[in-house]
């Protein structure tokens, strides 16, 4: 059955492919941005309670965490700031080797 836990593992482990399985500095950084959004989902999805409200509220009995939610939402700022981190990086080296292949850098001048 598929539900956010098992779609956010399958992210991840497809961003951990990519990573593993390109030499394009490009590429491996939007890999991570896809493990990032795994990780969201997965977090996510350990918050959700089937059928239970906003604590806000307070009068169900059950009631949804709101803590993974909000540290997820600081988890995507700092994804968005690896990735521009990243990608600056590489237009940086991509300038000084005119490659984007990670084992050109690797062996120097």
């Amino acid at each position: 059955m598929l539900n956010g836990l098992n779609v956010g593992m399958l992210t991840i482990l497809v961003g951990l492919y990519g990573m593993t399985r390109t030499k394009n500095s490009v590429k491996m950084i939007m890999c991570l941005g896809v493990i990032g959004s795994g990780v969201i989902l997965f977090f996510v999805s350990v918050g959700y309670v089937p059928g239970a409200g906003v604590p806000i509220l307070g009068h169900q009995a059950e009631m949804v965490d709101p803590v993974p939610h909000t540290v997820m939402l600081t988890a995507i700022v700092i994804d968005l700031a690896t990735t521009a981190l990243g990608l600056a990086l590489v237009y940086h080296l991509y300038n000084e080797f005119d490659t984007l292949d990670v084992t050109e850098y690797m062996e120097g001048d």
